[in-house]
């Protein structure tokens, strides 16, 4: 290869590591913090006025985090998954940045998800059946 191939694929990537530098840096903490706890695609955001709860799916489980819309102080947050016919399983406490990752096997039975953080709150019905 010659010499101007070699330095228009390292201009590649060195664009390419730029952008994602300058992306990681972009995102909010919270976000962040969402997109490496639960495996799977999202498939609901439920936002409520304090943050939002995220839904993610991968095969038969299903992870749900909640996040706030300011993160970085310790607040009240909970985050609840349940599957029709199980118990909630839940996670709640005073963190930073996120509660959960609540996972759960639902299959391909509906589930209700539900968080919160500080006063303000969200709770499905029975969702994703």
């Amino acid at each position: 290869m010659d010499r101007g191939g070699v330095r228009r694929r390292l201009a590649l990537g060195l664009a390419v590591l730029t952008g994602s530098v300058t992306l990681a840096l972009a995102l909010p903490g919270a976000a962040q913090a969402a997109a490496s706890t639960c495996s799977g695609r999202e498939v609901r955001t439920l936002p409520f006025s304090t943050g939002s709860v995220h839904v993610y799916r991968q095969g038969g489980y299903l992870c749900a985090v909640t996040t706030p819309d300011h993160p970085g102080r310790k607040q009240a947050m909970s985050v609840t998954v349940q599957a029709r016919g199980n118990r909630p399983v839940t996670d709640k406490g005073r963190y930073s940045y996120h509660a959960g990752p609540v996972t759960v096997h639902a299959g391909h039975r509906c589930v209700r998800v539900g968080g919160s953080v500080g006063s303000g709150s969200v709770r499905s019905g029975w969702i994703l059946c």
